[in-house]
């Protein structure tokens, strides 16, 4: 189960799709919509990521950092952003121990077949590293707003 709104976001750190390091501390004094997603350039993700691509300047005028986190690497990574245009941090979760931390890694079932994956979940981190909220529901064609609304901005 996802960790819930008032918790402490887990510290975590890893590299971005350039091989750059990122830490959750970096974003200290920053809202932060950090959110996990399954795969690069399948279908739901990519939609998903498309739609905070194209609302990228309304939720950087909001004060929202939008950061993505996937198992894949970062190889992988690059070229989701590349093929996409995608303006945001993309993290490395290869080990998917930041997904354990935050409960998103979990026993799931598609097409008869069962496997440990991302449950496709928002975290809404405030500018002290709490969580404010959780989007376990994601709107993956309209995510932007959903983020927009349920913070509230």
């Amino acid at each position: 189960m996802p960790l819930q709104a008032k918790e402490k976001a887990p510290a975590f750190a890893t590299i971005d799709q350039n091989g750059q390091k990122h830490a959750l501390k970096d974003y200290k004094g920053q809202k932060v919509a950090l959110y996990f997603y399954p795969k690069d350039n399948t279908a739901t993700c990519t939609k998903q990521a498309c739609n905070l691509r194209d609302n990228f300047a309304l939720l950087r005028e909001k004060g929202v950092t939008v950061l993505g986190i996937s198992p894949d690497d970062a190889k992988s990574h690059k070229k989701f952003e590349s093929k996409f245009t995608l303006p945001f941090t993309l993290l490395v979760d290869n080990d998917s121990e930041i997904a354990k931390e935050y409960g998103v890694w979990a026993w799931k079932k598609f097409m008869g077949n069962e496997y440990w994956g991302i449950l496709r979940t928002t975290f809404l981190i405030d500018e002290k590293g709490k969580i404010a909220h959780v989007i376990e529901k994601v709107n993956s064609a309209d995510h932007a707003a959903q983020i927009i609304e349920v913070w509230g901005l």
